[in-house]
């Protein structure tokens, strides 16, 4: 024990000490304990608990290099560190990559509008009424030129059923859907730190078919990281694939 490197020790000490705490903010985000602010304290706590970690650790395994034992505890430490602070790190680098905003829509000049989820959003910090930023759709314009309402040849209710569907695959939780006024309202989660975003839906008769429009907007951030693009994306994509199926035409 004395020949150990106490360094590279007390790395994976502090670096077991950081995971634990990240798990714990990430379950209370989860579960809906302590609202929201708590646990993304938490996890920037264990951030910086890890960078602490992996600066230790690091010193731990230079020490090594002299004669100590302990290179292998110091190596975990420095995993240990790295891992917890990784959801601040990619949320730091994405961010650079993306617009600050959190409203993401395929019609920019008539929105679908949420009903049922108004409620499930009170206390939230975001608003719905795309007030902010100022030039939300030119920034969404900008940055994600591919969103567009999907016009489907099939007729409009059997795009809804289909449309439905595929937001139930997708694992949103659906808070509404009204085959008459053409709309789906659901809650999805990311899958880490278990964001919750809510999403509408809005089938329209157009032409000889219908017309999708999807909008996704995040109840917490003022960026949202490119999710709801994304997932307005996959959404879109998924349906595609459910209509085109023999089931579904």
């Amino acid at each position: 024990m004395e020949n150990r490197s106490r360094a590279a020790l007390w790395g994976s000490r502090i670096g077991i000490l950081a995971i634990v705490l990240l798990i714990l903010a990430i379950a209370a985000n989860h579960l809906g304990l302590l609202g929201y602010k708590l646990p993304l304290m938490g996890i920037a706590l264990s951030a910086l608990i890890g960078v602490i970690a992996i600066v230790i650790s690091l010193i731990g395994l230079v020490i090594t290099l002299g004669g100590k034992t302990g290179a292998g505890t110091a190596i975990l430490g420095i995993v240990l560190g790295v891992v917890a602070a990784a959801p601040v790190a990619t949320t730091l680098v994405t961010g650079r990559s993306v617009p600050r905003i959190h409203d993401i829509t395929t019609d920019l000049s008539n929105p679908p509008q949420f009903d049922a989820v108004v409620a499930l959003r009170e206390g939230a910090p975001n608003a719905l009424d795309r007030a902010t930023p100022p030039d939300l759709a030119e920034q969404q314009q900008k940055a994600y030129p591919d969103l567009a309402t999907l016009i489907v040849p099939q007729e409009p209710a059997k795009v809804f059923d289909a449309a439905l569907a595929t937001a139930k695959d997708m694992g949103w939780t659906i808070d509404a859907s009204s085959p008459e006024k053409g709309s789906i309202e659901a809650t999805a989660v990311t899958k880490l730190i278990g964001f919750k975003d809510d999403v509408v839906i809005r089938i329209a008769a157009k032409d000889a078919g219908a017309a999708v429009d999807v909008r996704s907007v995040s109840r917490v951030g003022m960026s949202d990281l490119g999710t709801n693009a994304k997932r307005i994306r996959a959404y879109l994509d998924a349906l595609k694939t459910k209509l085109a199926t023999p089931a579904s035409s």
